[in-house]
């Protein structure tokens, strides 16, 4: 940015310059100002984009439950709906992910196997569960039982939810995170609802995979990286959440967004 009040200011007699060349110089500047301050603190499109916004907060970075709350933007602020509620995440806790936001060195990383959930602001993929349809605007994929969410480091597919039918069986050997875990698992039930949070978007081998939102195994159960929550809340969530708006998910500590709120755009929360 140029050095705007080193330019000669002289303006009368014996001046270095005309009135009308000084007068066009500052005019300049103050046409210029706004944008050259623009380019050096850019927006993100989720800053400018987003009209829909889920918020967990945990107490610190150990803490494997928290409380969720959603925000919708009304006239360029984010108003709240409805009331928290709780919800579970990592059993050890969570870290800092690959997402939407600036790179954070402060805190704890989340890596492939930590039991922690990603820490960050994250856009959202598609619903997925195990009925046919599904309430929501977000996007809705059935599950089958030829569905996988790869897990292994080393695979090409890795952070990736593939059908054996396109990619063999032996693409997902190894991998833990069957999508139908009622038919693969014994009935378990907690993929029946959820969707997609986009950690990891550029599948980064060992930065940790198949982070979803999805239905707790019972209250206060934690997850070996993603957030659990009621069967009744998930339907409340789903019904809400829609593509068009660009929903975003945010996680962290509480510490950690009470330091990150103001220059992330993040509401304010109340106690």
């Amino acid at each position: 940015v140029p050095d705007w009040e080193s330019l000669p200011l002289h303006t009368s007699t014996g001046s270095t310059e005309p009135m009308n060349l000084f007068r066009l110089r500052h005019a300049l500047a103050a046409l210029l100002m706004p944008a050259l301050l623009s380019a050096a603190s850019p927006v993100t499109p989720w800053q400018s984009d987003s009209t829909q916004l889920i918020v967990v907060i945990t107490a610190d970075w150990d803490a494997p439950a928290g409380s969720l709350q959603r925000f919708e933007r009304v006239d360029g602020h984010w108003k709240p709906l409805a009331t928290p509620f709780p919800v579970t995440v990592g059993k050890n806790g969570s870290g800092w992910g690959l997402g939407l936001h600036e790179t954070q060195t402060d805190g704890p990383r989340k890596v492939e196997g930590d039991g922690k959930a990603p820490a960050g602001i994250f856009a959202l993929g598609s619903a997925f569960g195990y009925e046919p349809e599904l309430d929501t605007q977000l996007g809705y994929v059935p599950m089958t039982d030829t569905d996988w969410c790869v897990d292994v480091n080393e695979s090409p597919l890795y952070n990736q939810i593939v059908s054996t039918r396109d990619v063999g069986i032996d693409a997902v050997e190894g991998s833990t995170e069957p999508m139908r875990r009622d038919l693969h698992l014994g009935g378990d039930s907690v993929y029946k609802k959820g969707f997609v949070i986009k950690h990891n978007p550029g599948n980064m081998a060992k930065a940790g995979s198949c982070i979803f939102a999805h239905l707790w195994r019972s209250p206060g159960s934690a997850t070996a990286g993603c957030t659990a929550m009621p069967e009744a809340e998930m339907d409340r969530l789903l019904a809400w959440l829609d593509a068009a708006k660009k929903p975003v998910f945010v996680l962290m500590p509480a510490a950690e967004y009470r330091r990150l709120r103001k220059s992330w755009q993040l509401p304010e929360l109340k106690n």
